[in-house]
């Protein structure tokens, strides 16, 4: 009998990491995938990517609503709630032999919730690290607690689930599947990149992503006021933006900075996604990454791109030397661009290493779920540090 995988995935970049896990799985004639679609994939506000997904040509078995309209923290609360429920059903009647779920989404909180009282094993990429700014923190611990299995991005992350009470036999340190994009994608030319996004690249450019800090509510007004404000200090820069993710307050963020690319049509553009393909091929060309996302941490160092990460959202992630940390302030962003396009930091760059790893996690984590055996799995026993 086939064993029955099933993956559940609710954002843009979330698939992007899962990408080639998803297409071993797929190609594989003893496992039978079940790819479960959830979140941002299904909201015209977001792009509705689950339709890359499908372009990619990976069969959605099921695709389950749980976004709703509000982005506050009750509207959050209750599409967990809703997410719950309806990932019951789900699992109910796909019964896989393992989930496998990647990093701290609240949507991957109700999925994996909704197997607690049954005998699905978890299989959680990404556990271990630190985002002190966001309660994406809360949620990536809780899901290690709640999962059999764990592929850790570092050493140090490795240890940190153990430190948990998760067995070292069953913590392995896989590495970011992160790296296995860059590997294998063939990114596109300069010129064919400018004609997929309708941008011209002549000048300096920026590539901005800009999310809520989610235990600091009602700051994002402020935050993303302040670093609009800083890039308009630099008339010479070109901007490329993507939207923030469905957290609180994003909206927010959102609406700024469709007003400032309405007042700055020539100097900047915005999406709601770029794909996975356009995204990396991006980061051949910019010459500066600058907000609060973890692929300004993960994947920006390999381009050697420096990273402008803004606030507190990232703190506590381990962070390559081409990373500039700063508080959500004009003057500072301001300052910290200034280092960056500076020509001594740009000398260093040169030299910067990714503690991410290489490529082959997905390889790696796929050889590990086809022949680790499952009933031991069930029965947890906390470990302790001697």
């Amino acid at each position: 009998m086939k064993r029955k995988i099933c993956i559940v995935t609710g954002t843009r970049a979330e698939y992007g990491l899962l990408r080639w896990l998803i297409d071993l799985i797929h190609n594989d004639d003893e496992i039978l995938l079940q790819l479960v679609v959830t979140g941002m994939h299904l909201s015209p506000e977001f792009g509705l990517t689950y339709k890359q997904i499908e372009k990619d040509g990976y069969p959605i078995l099921r695709k389950v609503e749980t976004l709703l309209s509000s982005d506050s923290s009750v509207g959050v609360s209750k599409a967990v709630g809703l997410g719950v429920i309806s990932f019951s059903e789900v699992f109910n009647e796909l019964n896989p032999d393992i989930l496998i779920v990647l990093g701290d989404r609240f949507e991957i909180f109700a999925a994996v919730s909704a197997t607690i009282f049954s005998p699905i094993i978890i299989a959680h990429i990404h556990g271990g690290e630190s985002t002190l700014g966001a309660f994406d923190e809360k949620i990536r611990h809780a899901i290690s607690k709640m999962s059999h299995i764990h592929f850790t991005a570092t050493e140090t992350y490795r240890n940190r689930v153990i430190q948990l009470g998760e067995h070292p036999d069953r913590v392995f340190n896989s590495g970011s599947p992160a790296m296995d994009n860059i590997s294998n994608f063939k990114l596109l030319s300069k010129k064919a990149f400018e004609k997929a996004i309708n941008f011209s690249l002549k000048g300096k450019i920026v590539l901005v992503t800009f999310h809520p800090t989610t235990l600091d509510y009602g700051s994002a007004e402020f935050q993303i006021s302040e670093l609009l404000m800083a890039l308009d200090s630099f008339k010479e820069l070109k901007i490329i933006f993507t939207y923030p993710n469905a957290d609180s307050e994003g909206r927010i963020i959102k609406e700024n900075i469709l007003k400032f690319v309405k007042n700055n049509k020539i100097k900047s553009i915005a999406f709601s996604s770029l794909g996975q393909l356009n995204y990396l091929s991006a980061l051949q060309f910019v010459d500066l990454v600058i907000g609060n996302s973890s692929s300004g941490i993960i994947e920006a160092p390999s381009f050697k791109v420096p990273t402008i990460n803004i606030g507190d959202r990232q703190e506590g992630r381990i962070k390559a030397s081409s990373i500039i940390d700063t508080p959500p302030k004009k003057d500072s962003i301001v300052k910290a661009i200034n280092l960056a396009l500076s020509e001594s930091f740009q000398t260093e760059l040169k030299e910067v290493q990714n503690p991410y790893g290489k490529k082959g996690s997905s390889k790696n984590i796929f050889e590990i779920l086809r022949h680790i055996e499952l009933k031991s799995l069930l029965k947890k026993e906390f470990y302790d540090l001697k």
